[in-house]
């Protein structure tokens, strides 16, 4: 996932996040914004994770809802 498709699902990624690492704030989300590289740094400060590990959360995140999406999109037509 490159960083425009990281701000594009923002929205939608924010609250995953939450439920994932309980310990971002609404000030850590809010200061991130959709920014990939900030996202990620927040997560290694309160909980330690190595950016790896985080890196290949929010790609399997993505990756789910592009293929959700794609479902969708198949069974529409």
């Amino acid at each position: 996932m490159n960083a425009e498709q990281f701000k594009g699902k923002w929205s939608q990624f924010k609250g995953e996040a939450k439920r994932q690492w309980g310990k971002l704030t609404d000030d850590d989300l809010t200061e991130a914004e959709g920014n990939y590289d900030k996202f990620i740094g927040r997560v290694q400060e309160r909980y330690g994770d190595k950016k790896e590990d985080v890196m290949k959360w929010t790609n399997d995140w993505y990756d789910k809802q592009v293929d959700q999406g794609s479902q969708t999109h198949k069974t529409a037509k």
